[in-house]
């Protein structure tokens, strides 16, 4: 071990060799001194002892550096002028469930219904929907069939909806989820197979769909006067590569953690350094 850039390690070896060849020491205090040598290394493997050089979680770490941070006086949760997100019913529920009273339960007596008190509970519900178009099939006399023409983007016997392919691109895109997770989510929640190749596929036609907007979007950031440019370094394979972003604030903003903030028309491109 190292302290202040010292082999405490090397001292100790180094201390108990010259006891082992000193001849004129007493046994008692040869004893004495190893046993001295023996408790400075116990100490200083416990005083050294962190989480990165035992199983000690940093949390519990005893030497790990503190911050200077002060305790804030503040109350814990929401504070005094924060903006909070509140659940609110709505007038157009999914679905209604009706709870009737068991009248076997009340006093006797006669009753008049007086409507309902209403409460709302908000789930999602995450299932697969399959369509199955089927296109009419007409056979003349002569033997000549006709079928009914099946929707253009419906191509092939089974394909994946633009539902799906949307959530993946949102998923890999967004999220930044890798290709594996985007699988076990789909398989585990929806019981559907989704191979790499079909996610690739999903991110490099949304890819395409996009080059309008790009394009428009470059056009709107030339004629600023003002741009906002950053750039992010990415590891990809082994290669460094830089994502530069450019944006400029818009006319009109959107609500975020209580505050109002411009939305901003976006540019990216992705170099090799």
């Amino acid at each position: 071990m190292k302290i202040d850039f010292i082999d405490v390690d090397s001292a100790i070896s180094h201390a108990k060799q010259l006891l082992e060849t000193e001849r004129d020491i007493s046994p008692a205090l040869k004893s004495a001194l190893e046993v001295i040598l023996l408790l400075v290394t116990v100490l200083l493997n416990r005083v050294t002892l962190n989480s990165k050089n035992s199983s000690k979680p940093p949390a519990s770490d005893p030497n790990r550096k503190k911050g200077n941070r002060k305790k804030s006086d503040k109350p814990s949760g929401g504070q005094k002028s924060h903006v909070g997100t509140t659940l609110q019913k709505i007038d157009d529920s999914d679905e209604i469930e009706i709870i009737t009273i068991d009248r076997r339960t009340l006093p006797k007596g006669r009753y008049t219904a007086d409507g309902f008190e209403t409460r709302q509970v908000f789930d999602i519900d995450i299932s697969r929907v399959v369509t199955e178009y089927q296109a009419q099939r007409l056979i003349n006399g002569k033997g000549q069939c006709f079928i009914a023409p099946f929707p253009d983007e419906v191509t092939k016997a089974a394909q994946y909806g633009n539902g799906i392919k949307a959530h993946v691109v949102y998923l890999s895109q967004y999220q930044l989820l890798p290709y594996n997770r985007i699988q076990e989510y789909f398989a585990d929640q929806l019981g559907m197979p989704i191979s790499e190749g079909s996610i690739y596929n999903f991110n490099e036609l949304a890819y395409e769909k996009l080059a309008g907007f790009e394009t428009i979007s470059k056009e709107h950031l030339v004629e600023s006067a003002c741009i906002h440019a950053d750039e992010t370094g990415i590891n990809i394979n082994g290669k460094r590569h830089w994502l530069h972003g450019a944006s400029n604030a818009a006319s009109h903003g959107e609500r975020k953690r209580g505050l109002v903030v411009p939305r901003r028309r976006r540019a990216v491109v992705l170099s090799e350094s």
